[in-house]
């Protein structure tokens, strides 16, 4: 199954909710009723009502200044409108140096150790040498689960016991990474601390370890978020953003959700690229973002 496919399959909730509220609308005239039902059917997406007003105002502008009459022009003005939105920051990993590192944060159950273990299995097909670092010593399971997806995908693991703390365990990875020549380190790092302010300490705790060790090294820090959360998963990405400072985002679960429209909220409300998507179960179903392929599998 090729990308738009993928895409389109994992978006089918999402059409289910809202795609016959499109059909509808641009079968008809393009008049107050066409606008008030294209806010109300973006909304319903989890679009947001900020984002879905700056969309249908923008869609109003260009329909008159292009002198659009039929609704299928004002279909392809909203693709437009919804990929424009999308294309913010660099929408690629930029991991080049050797070693680089990928930080992967988010709240707990949002499918970050899954999403390490995904993109590691892409990386490695790639042709690049990859360790993975079990940091989040504060869930029992969590260093299990890493270490099984290790397996799956066939790369290395360094942990270390239940509690131990997270930068020591940073600092050994990206040892042993240098010494066995690996690209990229992978860290999964604690989805839950006490508050904004333990989890920032943490966080620069080992962003301090990483400058130290790796001076100059490419690196992503990447928020994981479970695309059923919806508006949720939004206010999360807010505090994250003010907490660790993110590279990009990894939306998984899209195919559970019947309310896509989220992706296009956080891009543009954050001002941070969707750099993943995840559109299955399978080891090779996280994605790379392409915003208009998303679009057009949206619309």
């Amino acid at each position: 199954m090729g990308f738009f496919e993928k895409i389109k399959a994992g978006l089918s909730r999402t059409k289910e909710n809202i795609g016959h509220s499109f059909d509808q609308l641009f079968a008809g005239e393009l008049d107050d009723d066409f606008y008030d039902g294209l806010e109300e059917t973006l909304i319903l997406g989890d679009m947001g009502v900020e984002t879905t007003l700056k969309v249908v105002e923008e869609l109003r502008d260009r329909v008159k200044r292009d002198k659009v009459k039929e609704a299928e022009g004002a279909r392809a003005c909203l693709r437009d409108i919804l990929t424009e939105l999308l294309e913010v920051g660099e929408p690629e990993l930029k991991l080049d140096t050797s070693p680089s590192v990928a930080l992967f944060i988010g709240v707990n159950g949002v499918g970050k150790t899954t999403t390490i273990g995904k993109l590691a299995s892409r990386l490695k097909g790639d042709g690049r040498r990859v360790l993975m670092a079990a940091a989040d010593t504060f869930r029992a399971a969590a260093a299990d689960q890493l270490e099984i997806w290790s397996e799956r995908s066939g790369v290395e693991i360094v942990r270390q016991h239940e509690g131990a703390d997270p930068a020591a365990v940073v600092f050994d990875a990206l040892t042993a990474a240098k010494a066995r020549r690996t690209d990229v380190v992978l860290v999964d790092t604690a989805g839950r601390l006490h508050n904004k302010q333990n989890l920032m300490n943490e966080l620069n705790k080992i962003s301090r370890i990483i400058d130290r060790e790796l001076p100059g090294c490419d690196r992503e820090t990447l928020l994981v978020l479970d695309a059923t959360t919806g508006q949720n998963g939004l206010i999360q990405a807010k505090q994250f953003k003010e907490a660790a400072g993110i590279t990009g985002i990894v939306l998984t679960k899209l195919d559970g959700s019947a309310k896509g429209g989220i992706v296009i909220a956080i891009a543009q409300e954050l001002q941070v690229p969707v750099k993943f998507i995840g559109v299955g179960e399978g080891i090779d179903d996280l994605m790379p973002f392409e915003p208009r392929a998303f679009v057009e599998a949206l619309i």
